[in-house]
């Protein structure tokens, strides 16, 4: 009875969706289906029409933001016929995938890539993903590629699958990387990328500066010829550690005597000083613990020895002299 009630109600019940095993979720709301389980496959309705995708998690309240509008319900659970349906035309997509290429290298549209034909669930529509001029060579931002080229081979594409909506969608050189898969550059087996990123972040050559890596190409680069996805995984802690540190060039007291900053090891809290030994200079690791700025142990020392300004009987234990 309680389970009738709750379903006449229709109250929120938000879960996330996954169409790809390593894609972005998206939320929709199942109230409708109450029974509804992580783990099974469901049918939506998108920008891209009709698709299936699996539930991966359900959304506490607290932790809901609805868009303008609300979320959208889903269509229903996946039936088994869907599913068969679905397998069916996954079998199809490598074919699709290589007449496109052969007819765009026939058309001679040598800056296009075609990563990978996508069948909807239903078979209703088919998209080719691709790739423009610079992505393909792993350089620059990737060169948008205009309805005028891809005229001809969308037409051809329609003429070849006409009981599908031909559709043909750009992606970049990460999205390349993830769908292709293979070794990483570490030498990792599977990418990151494929292994487990969802999204992806924004990467800046700041992030290995930060972390003291080299800035050699080879060490920062992916395969996908952008900078590694990696160097944002360590590197707010890099930040958050670097503060307690003194800066590069800061005069600092050690047990060795004064010296400067030449260098920090922010995840051992350490830095390297450089320090003069006679004529010599040489530089010491110290922990942040056996350092203290200079100009503040100055202001220390200053303030001790200045007269007490509030125990003029005596009897101080400020640490500062007694007024004379």
């Amino acid at each position: 009875m309680s389970d009738r009630l709750a379903t006449e109600v229709k109250t929120p019940l938000i879960i996330g969706v996954r169409f790809l095993r390593v894609g972005k979720l998206y939320h929709f709301d199942a109230a409708e289906f109450g029974d509804v389980r992580p783990g099974d496959r469901v049918i939506v309705e998108t920008t891209r029409g009709r698709q299936l995708g699996e539930v991966v998690q359900f959304v506490p309240p607290e932790k809901q933001s609805p868009p303008e509008g609300g979320y959208k319900r889903i269509d229903g659970l996946a039936t088994p016929r869907d599913l068969a349906m679905e397998q069916y035309w996954k079998a199809k997509e490598t074919e699709a995938m290589i007449n496109c290429r052969e007819r765009a290298h026939q058309l001679q549209l040598e800056g296009v890539k075609i990563v990978k034909a996508d069948y909807s669930y239903d078979g209703s529509r088919l998209t080719f993903l691709f790739s423009g001029p610079d992505d393909a060579a792993g350089g620059g931002g990737g060169t948008p590629v205009g309805k005028v080229e891809l005229k001809s081979l969308r037409e051809d594409m329609q003429a070849q699958h006409p009981q599908q909506v031909v559709t043909f969608r750009q992606i970049g050189p990460r999205d390349v990387a993830k769908l292709i898969g293979g070794l990483g550059a570490c030498g990792l087996e599977t990418r990151c990328c494929s292994l487990f990123l969802t999204e992806f972040s924004p990467v800046s050559i700041k992030m290995a500066k930060e972390q003291g890596i080299s800035l050699n190409p080879e060490e920062i680069t992916g395969m996908c010829g952008r900078l590694r996805c990696c160097l944002v995984y360590e590197y707010e802690q890099y930040v958050a550690a670097r503060k307690q540190l003194p800066k590069r060039n800061k005069l600092v007291t050690t047990p060795k005597g004064v010296g400067k900053v030449v260098d920090a090891n922010p995840l051992k809290q350490s830095v390297w000083v450089l320090i003069q030994d006679g004529e010599d200079f040489r530089t010491y690791e110290f922990l942040k613990d056996e350092i203290q700025p200079k100009e503040e142990l100055e202001a220390l020392q200053k303030k001790a020895a200045s007269p007490c300004d509030r125990h003029e009987g005596g009897g101080c234990n400020c640490g500062k002299s007694k007024k004379k």
